[in-house]
């Protein structure tokens, strides 16, 4: 734990190996992209962070279909970075964006939705519209009885 800066060069690295060996556009270099985001948004480097994972976004907008799981993750990434920079209603765009793509492709009570129920309950939090965000955090609640044993950490 804390060893960003270690984690940061071997991402480098890596992304470097690929962009040497890939072409462009390749999966694995999003990936790249989007592993060396998380740790700047970690290291509390948001627009570093940021433009990692809209490097990632750009890449994955253009080769995988518009409902693939990885785009959501692009998108619920965004918004965690914005919701660290305050910015409520860009984070709540792409939090949105993401929940829209995992609705259609995720049973109903699949973890990753409510992780994106949870994040859009935060942004409605932080905003101050608590009616809102208590409809997004029951929905999550709701999810988590279903998928998780009643004796998970996360229900208690």
């Amino acid at each position: 734990m804390g060893k960003y800066p270690e984690a940061l060069s071997f991402l480098e690295k890596a992304l470097e190996m690929r962009k040497k060996t890939l072409p462009s556009n390749h999966t694995a270099i999003a990936a790249s992209y989007n592993d060396i985001g998380l740790v700047y948004n970690n290291m509390d480097e948001y627009s570093k962070a940021l433009s990692f994972h809209k490097k990632a976004t750009e890449i994955r907008e253009v080769i995988l279909p518009a409902n693939h799981p990885e785009l959501a993750t692009s998108y619920n990434n965004i918004g965690e970075v914005y919701i660290k920079m305050e910015n409520y209603s860009r984070a709540l765009s792409y939090f949105e964006q993401a929940l829209e793509i995992r609705k259609k492709i995720l049973p109903s009570d699949h973890p990753d939705l409510a992780e994106s129920y949870n994040n859009i309950g935060e942004t409605y939090d932080e905003m101050g519209e608590y009616s809102m965000a208590l409809s997004f955090y029951e929905r999550t609640v709701e999810i988590g009885q279903s998928s998780l044993p009643p004796n998970h950490p996360r229900l208690q």
